[in-house]
C-alpha cells in the first residue's frame, strides 16, 4: 500500500522545467547566502584580529616610550653632580689630606707586570668515557661466565 502511495505521488508531481528552474534558482540563492555569511564571518574575524593587533602595537609603543623616559630619569639620578649633591645633603664632605689614611701592605708591588691573580692548579683530568654498548655487553657476558665458572668450580 505504501509503495502505491509513493508512486502515485511521484507520478502526479513530475518535475516541470519551470519547477526545476525555480528549485535551482532557490538552491543557488541559498548557497550564495551561505558563502556570503561565511565570507562575512571570516572578514569580521580578520578585522577584529587586526584591531587587537593595532591596540597591542600601540600599547607596546607606549611602554617603550615609558621605559625610555625611566632610563633617562635613572641616568639623571646617577649623574655625578647629582650624587655629589645628595652626598652633601646626607652630611658627607670631601676628605682632606689629613683625613686620608694609607695602609702599607708588605709584599705588594703596585708596579708589577702581572695584575691577575694566579689561577689555582687545574683539577685532575677525569677519565674519558669511551664505553660503547658492545663493550658494555661484552663486559656483562664476561661477568656472567665468571659467575657460572665460580658456581661450577664450587660444586666440584
Amino acid at each position: 500500500m505504501s509503495q502505491n502511495w509513493i508512486q502515485h505521488t511521484l507520478r502526479r508531481r513530475r518535475w516541470r522545467p519551470q519547477n526545476q528552474a525555480a528549485a535551482l534558482a532557490t538552491l543557488g540563492v541559498i548557497i550564495a547566502l551561505i558563502i556570503g555569511v561565511l565570507y562575512l564571518s571570516q572578514v569580521s574575524s580578520n578585522a577584529t584580529t587586526g584591531r587587537q593587533l593595532a591596540d597591542l602595537i600601540a600599547e607596546r609603543n607606549e611602554l617603550q616610550s615609558m621605559n625610555e623616559q625611566l632610563r633617562a630619569e635613572i641616568a639623571e639620578l646617577r649623574s655625578v653632580p647629582r650624587l655629589l649633591a645628595r652626598a652633601r645633603e646626607l652630611g658627607f664632605v670631601p676628605a682632606g689630606q689629613d683625613q686620608i689614611e694609607y695602609l702599607v701592605i708588605e709584599g705588594y708591588n703596585p708596579h708589577r707586570d702581572e695584575t691577575v691573580a694566579p689561577l689555582q692548579d687545574e683539577e685532575p683530568q677525569l677519565p674519558v668515557y669511551d664505553e660503547s654498548f658492545g663493550g658494555w655487553l661484552q663486559q656483562q657476558l664476561d661477568n656472567l661466565r665468571a659467575q657460572f665458572e665460580g658456581f661450577s668450580n664450587a660444586g666440584e
